[in-house]
């Protein structure tokens, strides 16, 4: 059975430490949805009612785009070890951006990572548990160095021009603020 709060506990917390991955999950108005899986360490607890994770140069630029839209946001992690879990986080998310006064506030939390893009903060409304039972086993390996490899070889100014290109529409054409 599903269990929700408002806030995150400590065993929570803790959880969500533990994971390699996690999901992101945004909608327009009227568009398609958009799942995401994100990685390596962009993922921060800043308190029980908020959470924030690095993002990173990509393909597309959805998470933003939705969130400027109607601020809807959801995380999801589960577990793939022995003591299965689900958990999800419904917000309010906020985009925050290199030019943002909030930019210091929130980017020393994180690695610096060559290809950051912004940071995406979600202020939670309600917590989610749920069993789990069905998903499978997986074993971590490590993680995946190509995004970050990519980025490194491009370099800044390639990487503005890419962004530039290719992050500043949803794919439902909307504006994604970038």
């Amino acid at each position: 059975m599903a269990k929700f709060t408002e806030t995150l506990s400590d065993s929570i917390i803790e959880f969500i430490q533990e994971q390699k991955m996690f999901f992101t999950g945004t909608a327009p108005a009227n568009g398609r949805v958009n799942v995401s899986p994100k990685g390596m360490d962009t993922f921060r607890v800043l308190n029980e009612k908020e959470v924030a994770y690095l993002d990173l140069t990509g393909s597309g630029n959805e998470t933003a785009g939705h969130i400027n839209e109607n601020s809807r946001l959801t995380f999801m992690f589960c577990s793939f070890t022995e003591k299965p879990l689900i958990l999800r986080l419904y917000g309010k998310g906020e985009v925050i951006k290199p030019e943002s006064k909030q930019w210091e506030v929130y980017a020393t939390l994180f690695p610096q990572i060559t290809g950051t893009r912004q940071i995406i903060k979600m202020n939670i409304e309600s917590v989610q548990t749920s069993c789990g039972f069905a998903v499978p086993f997986y074993e971590f390996k490590s993680e995946r160095n190509v995004l970050a490899d990519w980025a490194e070889k491009k370099g800044e100014d390639e990487l503005g021009k890419y962004r530039d290109q290719k992050n500043t529409l949803t794919i439902d054409g909307k504006p994604t603020g970038y």
